[in-house]
């Protein structure tokens, strides 16, 4: 796993460098900026709260006094519409500053509005996906890595499924096509372990083979020494 900064140099779009001869993109994509506001920074649920404390001010308000006075009422309003839209901004310029890349041997994760960071994710270090599929058409892929392959938590967010803080997963979030990204990434994680699994056979089998043939020459020293003993015995 590797971290690089600075996506203003990037030798390709989503990238920090060039691919590698053999490795090829199948699958870039960003984060819809309006479901990560809404899943990701909350907007919808925090546009509620405020709401439902709007209205308990108004009741105050209206129970101290017959006749309202708007001037509490008109500060909070300009408050929460500030917080707001702060959250939508920042979700925006995340999604933005965001890119998704699937090659046919690892994951690609750049992150990151000041600060840039890009994640490599190898194939081999992906344990297994889980997808969160949702009515507004946006998907959540979550990747759980290895026990001993570690990001932090925040050095993820919001790209990182929630609540998964003591062994946190990489999470492409809110992106469009969820279902044609799953399959692209199961495609290229069962190519790449299948590749694996058969270079582990062909090693086992040499394996054998080689000690196989250092059985047959320690019985063949072994029965050699045998009859020598045996002649001299005679």
């Amino acid at each position: 796993m590797k971290a690089t900064h600075e996506h203003e140099f990037e030798a390709q779009t989503g990238l920090p460098e060039k691919l590698p001869l053999g490795e090829v993109i199948l699958w870039q994509g960003s984060p819809n900026w309006i479901s990560l506001a809404i899943e990701a920074f909350h907007v919808r649920a925090l546009g509620i709260y405020f709401s439902i404390m709007l209205l308990l001010q108004a009741s105050y308000l209206t129970a101290e006094s017959e006749v309202l006075d708007l001037s509490p009422m008109l500060l909070s309003i300009s408050l929460i519409l500030l917080t707001l839209s702060a959250l939508a901004l920042w979700a925006w310029m995340s999604a933005k500053a965001s890119m998704y890349t699937i090659t046919n041997k690892r994951v690609v994760i750049r992150l990151g509005i000041v600060f840039s960071l890009t994640f490599n994710l190898p194939m081999k270090q992906i344990v297994a996906a889980n997808e969160l599929h949702r009515k507004n058409g946006t998907t959540d892929i979550s990747l759980l890595l290895n026990q001993e392959d570690r990001i932090a938590w925040l050095h993820l967010w919001p790209h990182v499924r929630p609540w998964k803080i003591n062994h946190p997963e990489p999470t492409l979030r809110c992106i469009k096509n969820g279902v044609v990204c799953g399959e692209i990434l199961k495609s290229a994680w069962l190519h790449i372990n299948r590749e694996d699994k058969k270079q582990n056979q062909v090693t086992k089998d040499l394996k054998s083979s080689w000690q196989s043939q250092q059985n047959t020459s320690e019985i063949q020293s072994l029965h050699n020494s045998s009859l020598a003993t045996s002649g001299i015995l005679s």
